[in-house]
């Protein structure tokens, strides 16, 4: 028997409109990744606690002594986000048990790739393994940037960062891109999910399916970075769009066990429309797009397969 999650859909008539992160933040122009949050934060509403792990959108949101922040919000380790939230979230159902409050807020922990990929896997996993009630994000623009723009688990094949640089021995990266979301979905939680702020409704709508459901929850959303990709500012979008249309990052859900593309298409564009918008590829050569397109249609292809199971 399948498992339906109930939830207040968002449509683009009733989206919401309150925004819980204030204009006038240090984001750099073009950030994909704070337009992610902002949009997590809308479909989450003012009634949220944040645990924000160090990295961007930290820094850009909190210069002391100002905030950008309109909720209940807390700046933790690198490492230990789902740590912090599950810690939150334990507090808050003993007060609930005593009484001392009525409806239990949102828990919500953000943290970049390399908080989660790497350095915070350890707390991501044992908060998901316990069944923590809540849900965890991952800001992901594939390296540590907001250190000096090194690789990071989630950089994929071929990027070029300050630690993974090309030359005449090397292709920039050298390994495939860290599947967190399907790591998250093997441990039979309710709700594992990926997004991009290329697709709002589809992003906010997972984001209030994982409020929903009881116990822990993972999106892992898509965040063009134009400043560690070398990118133009104003084609985040358009590079997001075209990272799900070409298969690099599809979008896709896993409700209960169950796998969903949440968008489809046809045929998948060339990865190469994608690669070229970003010089952090210029170096390539044919055959490393080549491999890229393999590789990106193989494991298409196996989503497509779990999602027909």
């Amino acid at each position: 028997m399948t498992r339906e999650i109930n939830f207040e859909k968002i449509t683009a008539k009733n989206i919401p409109t309150e925004s819980l992160i204030s204009c006038g933040h240090r984001g750099c122009q073009g950030c994909g990744e704070v337009l992610a949050m902002g949009m997590v934060m809308k479909a989450a509403g003012p009634n949220t606690i944040v645990a924000n792990a160090t990295g961007c959108m930290e820094i850009i949101t909190s210069p002391f002594p100002q905030t950008a922040w309109k909720t209940p919000w807390i700046h933790v380790a690198f490492e230990n986000a789902a740590a912090v939230a599950s810690g939150i979230e334990a507090a808050l159902k003993i007060l609930k048990k005593k009484g001392q409050i009525k409806d239990k807020p949102n828990v919500i922990a953000f943290a970049g790739d390399g908080g989660t990929a790497d350095i915070g896997l350890q707390a991501l996993s044992g908060a998901l393994e316990r069944g923590h009630n809540f849900l965890y994000v991952c800001l992901d623009n594939e390296a540590y940037m907001n250190t000096g723009i090194q690789r990071s688990s989630s950089t994929p094949f071929g990027a070029s960062t300050t630690t993974s640089p090309p030359g005449k021995k090397s292709k920039g990266q050298c390994t495939w891109k860290k599947n967190v979301a399907m790591i998250a979905a093997a441990h039979d939680i309710p709700y594992v999910a990926t997004a991009s702020p290329a697709y709002h409704l589809d992003l906010m709508n997972k984001v209030r399916k994982a409020l929903a459901v009881e116990g822990p929850a993972y999106i892992q959303i898509y965040s063009p970075c134009p400043t560690g990709w070398k990118s133009k500012p104003e084609q985040s979008i358009e590079i997001a769009r075209l990272a799900v249309q070409t298969g690099v990052f599809p979008l896709f859900e896993v409700e209960y066990g169950k796998f969903k593309l949440t968008q489809k298409t046809k045929e998948l564009k060339p990865v190469e429309q994608y690669l070229k918008l970003q010089k952090r590829f210029r170096h390539l050569q044919e055959e490393d797009i080549a491999y890229i397109q393999d590789k990106v249609k193989a494991n298409f292809e196996k989503l497509q397969k779990l999602c027909e199971l």
